[in-house]
């Protein structure tokens, strides 16, 4: 979604409602799918994606830790001992199965619905922010990094495992269009351009690291 509000030429009641639509769109979506949600991605997550979970939580560094987007819960594992982690996601299906993976796993986390566009803390109240194929499904990203860079301490950190558009010229054209395809029956975006919305934000981009080819990054950043 274009972040350029004057671009579109619209008042900010008409795009605070076309937000809210978009948002709720998504959260359906996301809470009609979460039944078989573990399923869908079981090869993927057995094959990479609790390696690269494993890797990024490894990372992490603070206190007070604010996991962005849990689902159903595929991080709680990962959590590091003796943190104060809060874990939000906008789906409130998702979020369920969450807290019964936390509470057959013994993990203490404070799991809320919320939405990241609109986050219900206070300015500067986290260590570090973590996100895992989040942004993909936020349906403005840049207002979602603004959010997390606003509750960040400052010199915080954010960690963020994202898949982002290629930028090589046969594979880019084609995830551009497929990418409605995939909005229609996922609820994820595969033509984010990650970067650019973290410098949008002003949040300082420390690293971004290859994980497979140029579309699964890790980025490290740094609030200011």
């Amino acid at each position: 979604m274009n972040d350029s509000r004057a671009d579109l030429g619209c008042d900010h009641t008409e795009l605070d409602e076309v937000d809210h639509n978009n948002t709720e769109k998504t959260r359906r979506r996301y809470d009609r799918i979460a039944p078989v949600y573990d399923l869908m991605e079981g090869i993927a997550e057995h094959r990479v994606m609790r390696g690269w979970r494993e890797r990024l939580w490894s990372m992490v560094d603070g206190r007070r830790i604010l996991e962005v987007g849990v689902g159903t819960g595929k991080n709680i594992r990962f959590y590091p001992p003796g943190a104060e982690v809060v874990a939000i996601d906008f789906s409130p299906a998702m979020l369920a199965r969450a807290r019964a993976l936390a509470a057959r796993e013994n993990v203490v986390a404070d799991l809320r619905r919320m939405n990241v566009e609109h986050l219900e803390f206070p300015d500067g109240c986290f260590d570090a922010v973590v996100t895992s194929c989040v942004f993909c499904s936020v349906p403005d990203p840049v207002q979602g990094f603004r959010e997390i860079r606003r509750v960040l301490r400052p010199e915080g950190r954010g960690y963020f495992l994202e898949h982002v558009l290629s930028r090589r010229r046969m594979v880019k054209p084609a995830m551009q269009a497929l990418n409605p395809v995939v909005v229609r029956m996922m609820g994820a975006n595969i033509d984010r351009n990650t970067r650019q919305n973290l410098e949008r934000t002003g949040l300082l981009v420390e690293s971004e690291t290859d994980l497979w080819t140029d579309i699964v990054k890790l980025f490290i950043v740094r609030s200011q």
